[in-house]
């Protein structure tokens, strides 16, 4: 059979601009490089099809296909046609049923697991008539398809969106929308909290940095030393933080140590706090709390006391929360 003669074609600077671009994104295919040099050479009525046939590994049937290709489908002529593929073995209604399996408990089966694998899917998929024979490497990319993950878990707290909320966030969110303009006025916000009985632990033996052909190594055994409640102090302006450890997560020692965490500020007007340890009565920690910094800025030549107004933010547990003007 006489095979045509490859003939030149009329390029858009367009899909040359995208073509060149291809060629020179290092991740491009290399039969998408190969047909891109086919549409870029044939441009050009100077080419030597044989030539070009030895530079890109093709025949000149081959080269006369692509050009034919682009001058009915443009650019996408260097992209592979979309193909058929395999039939499908598991049909849309039984993948739906795998998918509705593993999003269900594996105790509703039956089984004593908390948290389904792939072969435990599999084997419950065959065993209740979902499917005839599934390997669990298909589950595992029928679950990828629909993007579940049923080995994984996370933490969830179901939020109570009521008034008490609302207003108690409000408070908090109108300082963090404002930080900026507090700031310029000389307004300072700071957010205090605690951790309390946090573990303080020591390794028996120092750890051992990285080197070729091994990890950061941290010995297993350790030493405790008791717990810590460890109280911070957060600028929500920079982020700066300060700290201090408390021998008890009370208001009688945050009290004692809110001076020495107050030091570097000269003024300030807005503090953000959580609450303490539920057996603390709040109103007490509250009063507490404003009495220490009222003294300490008192005792302070550098703020008078008239200019300290604190708007104390807590998690009340009254039904009335107080009002500190």
């Amino acid at each position: 059979m006489r095979r045509r003669k490859p003939k030149t074609i009329r390029l858009c600077p367009s899909d040359a601009r995208e073509i060149e671009r291809l060629l020179d994104d290092g991740r491009t295919e290399q039969r998408m490089v190969r047909r891109g040099r086919v549409l870029l050479a044939m441009k050009n009525p100077r080419t030597i099809v044989s030539d070009l046939c030895q530079q890109v590994g093709m025949t000149r049937f081959g080269i006369w296909c692509i050009c034919r290709r682009y001058e009915s489908v443009g650019l996408n002529a260097i992209y592979d046609a979309p193909r058929s593929g395999r039939p499908r073995e598991i049909t849309a209604l039984q993948r739906v049923s795998i998918e509705q399996l593993a999003c269900c408990e594996p105790s509703g089966v039956g089984l004593e697991m908390t948290h389904w694998s792939t072969r435990s899917l599999a084997e419950i998929a065959m065993k209740r008539g979902l499917v005839p024979h599934i390997a669990h490497s298909t589950v595992s990319l029928l679950l990828r398809d629909a993007d579940l993950q049923p080995h994984r878990s996370r933490y969830w707290i179901t939020p109570t969106l009521n008034t008490e909320f609302l207003q108690r966030a409000s408070r908090i969110l109108w300082l963090y929308e404002r930080i900026e303009t507090l700031q310029a006025n000389g307004e300072m916000a700071l957010a205090l909290d605690e951790k309390p009985n946090i573990q303080a632990l020591q390794r028996m033996h120092p750890t051992q940095l990285m080197r070729p052909g091994q990890v950061e190594r941290q010995e297993f055994e350790y030493e405790r030393h008791g717990v810590v409640n460890f109280l911070v102090l957060l600028n929500i302006y920079n982020g700066h933080m300060r700290s201090r450890c408390l021998d008890k997560n009370d208001s009688e020692h945050l009290c004692r140590a809110l001076p020495n965490l107050l030091q570097p500020f000269h003024s300030f007007q807005h503090v953000c706090r959580n609450s303490l340890v539920s057996e603390i009565v709040l109103w007490r920690m509250a009063t507490s709390f404003v009495d220490t910094c009222t003294c300490f800025l008192a005792q302070s030549s550098r703020t008078p006391v008239e200019k300290f107004r604190p708007a104390l933010f807590a998690t009340w547990e009254l039904d009335q929360p107080p009002t500190l003007d």
